[in-house]
């Protein structure tokens, strides 16, 4: 009877001991799950506000004019953004610091003038994109932009200095899976998916002042300025320690593998909708890049395509001057922060009201074309981009700064190979510009 007690008892510890292990694995993995949804965002958000109203200007405009010839351009720009996104990410938090700051550290003042500069003119001329956005959307609802660009800056003012806007950010987020449709409506479309994987498989280039401006801004509205600038800030706030980066990792890989897969699906819908059709509908409207929408949505795709642009203009709307007021006040050593009141960051407060305000006045001129403002704020992008990837590969590479996070071999091949060819893009477009007989039309 003894032996048998003591074999229960000994079978009952080791039970005991298994549930214990499992308790843990199961705690281990809901704390695994609740650290990723507490520092999700800014590798999500920066990369979602990414696919703005000028992003889908952009991409729209690629489907329906070039068909799939740019799909192959995706994968080597989804490898570049995750890269330049993640380094910052990481600066954020190995540093503490924001990348304005860095740099004049770093660098010096006439650098960090220079880098301002590019991220003033880069940031100010998008910012009003994103209220030509939401003029269009308004617009398709029959109401004019006199009433929705002041009512939409106020709100966008309001959330960010006297509200709560991380929490609506989401509602943005979320109205901006509208998107979303796009998948659907590509499928329904009917594309030859035969002439899909071949587009991606073998790239198509050619030196035409067309085909040269398409791409830049293609390149300018992914990897976009105030992108890295947002992600490396955000993380910063949200007081993210080396300890804990893994999570954000994952929320800038998760957040740019997302984002691409609604850009791959746009230009597939717009290609099999627009480009097929003789000769090829060119979009210069809202009401144009709706129409892809239409094999989900019919005549409703216009609604849809409204309430998503929408939602993504105005979270754009939010993040661009937040990225810019971040930037200029980190740099001049000002006080910072969205939870700080005017009194104690008047500076930051002041910079975001003021980019608020010009973009607002700006989208409501009259007789501004709103495709075409879009696609050249996009291009302004592209032409800043390779100052500010300069300035991150230098500092994501100093020892001084990153200690053992630096950069290793193949991310740095990866993340030079983006800064020099983006570079030799921007030197061509300029070239085309400069001298337009130079290459083909």
């Amino acid at each position: 009877m003894a032996e048998s007690r003591t074999a229960v008892g000994a079978a009952g510890r080791r039970l005991l001991r298994r549930g214990a292990r499992s308790v843990r694995r199961t705690f281990s993995a809901r704390k695994g799950l609740f650290a990723y949804l507490a520092i999700l965002g800014p590798g999500m958000i920066a990369a979602s506000a990414g696919n703005d109203a000028g992003g889908i200007a952009t991409y729209a405009s690629v489907g329906a004019d070039h068909g799939y010839r740019l799909l192959w351009v995706l994968i080597p720009i989804t490898i570049s953004l995750g890269i330049v996104q993640e380094m910052c990410a990481r600066m954020g938090a190995v540093t503490g610091k924001g990348l304005a700051e860095l740099i004049r550290e770093r660098f010096g003042v006439r650098w960090m003038v220079l880098v301002m500069f590019a991220l003033l003119i880069a940031n100010g001329g998008v910012t009003i994109s994103e209220f030509l956005g939401i003029a269009a959307a308004s617009e398709l609802f029959g109401i004019p932009r006199y009433v929705s660009v002041p009512l939409a800056a106020f709100a966008v003012w309001w959330l960010v200095v006297k509200s709560s806007y991380k929490r609506v950010e989401r509602v943005f987020l979320v109205m901006s899976l509208v998107f979303l449709g796009y998948i659907i409506s590509a499928f329904l479309a009917k594309p030859v998916w035969g002439d899909v994987a071949r587009a991606i498989v073998r790239p198509s280039f050619d030196f035409s002042a067309a085909f040269l401006f398409t791409f830049v801004a293609v390149v300018g509205t992914t990897i976009s300025p105030y992108m890295q600038v947002f992600v490396q800030s955000s993380v910063v706030e949200k007081g993210v320690t080396p300890e804990d980066y893994k999570w954000t990792r994952a929320d800038v890989w998760t957040g740019t593998i997302f984002a691409m897969m609604i850009v791959f699906f746009i230009i597939i819908s717009t290609a099999a909708t627009l480009h097929t059709q003789t000769p090829p509908q060119h979009i210069e409207t809202a009401a144009d890049a709706a129409r892809a929408l239409e094999p989900l949505a019919g005549r409703y795709a216009g609604a849809l395509f409204a309430i998503g642009l929408f939602g993504a203009s105005m979270l754009a709307a939010g993040v661009l001057p937040l990225a810019t007021a971040y930037s200029i006040t980190e740099a001049l050593g000002y006080e910072k922060g969205v939870s700080r009141s005017f009194r104690e960051a008047p500076i930051f407060i002041g910079i975001f009201t003021s980019l608020v305000v010009v973009g607002a006045v700006v989208a409501m001129m009259p007789g501004l074309p709103l495709i075409d403002a879009l696609l050249n704020m996009q291009v302004i992008n592209g032409l800043l981009l390779p100052v500010l990837l300069i300035a991150i590969l230098r500092l994501v590479n100093d020892k001084e700064v990153m200690g053992e996070h630096t950069n290793g071999l193949i991310y740095n091949v990866a993340a030079w190979l983006t800064a020099i060819i983006v570079s030799a893009l921007s030197l061509f477009f300029i070239v085309t510009k400069i001298f337009p007989g130079i290459f083909p039309k």
